[in-house]
């Protein structure tokens, strides 16, 4: 049986400033962008080459608007792995990404946990070999 998880769910305030931030400040790539009516858009965000895709989900009422940027209860949910962590840090810090603690050295590999514009908390992390 051959099956993969090809898109996550991150409810978003707004599509276009989501879209800015994945894009922009975490250099993902845009892969659709489509109008569905009535206000709704199917909306995917994806590093580049990656399998899996985050779909980017408006929120459309009070309940949804109330998790946008907590969807795990404040813990890390989503990880980011790179191939050079130097390299990505350096470039997320200088287009404003916030990271909420210095890289850390772990056996695993190098690691630091950072914000996307909503709070919502990701690892980037570069797994040793």
């Amino acid at each position: 049986m051959n099956r993969t998880i090809a898109n996550v769910t991150l409810v978003v305030r707004d599509y276009d400033e989501a879209i800015a931030f994945y894009t922009s400040a975490l250099g993902f790539d845009l892969l659709d962008d489509i109008d569905l009516g009535d206000g709704k858009r199917w909306v995917r965000v994806a590093p580049h080459g990656a399998q899996t895709a985050l779909l980017l989900a408006q929120a459309s009422d009070d309940n949804q608007r109330a998790h946008v940027g907590n969807q795990t209860g404040g813990r890390v949910g989503f990880f980011l792995h790179t191939d050079d962590f130097l390299r990505d840090h350096a470039a997320m810090l200088a287009r404003g990404v916030t990271f909420l603690e210095a890289p850390r050295f772990e056996p695993y590999g190098t690691v630091a946990v950072f914000e996307d514009l909503y709070g919502n908390r990701w690892d980037l992390l570069e797994l040793k070999a």
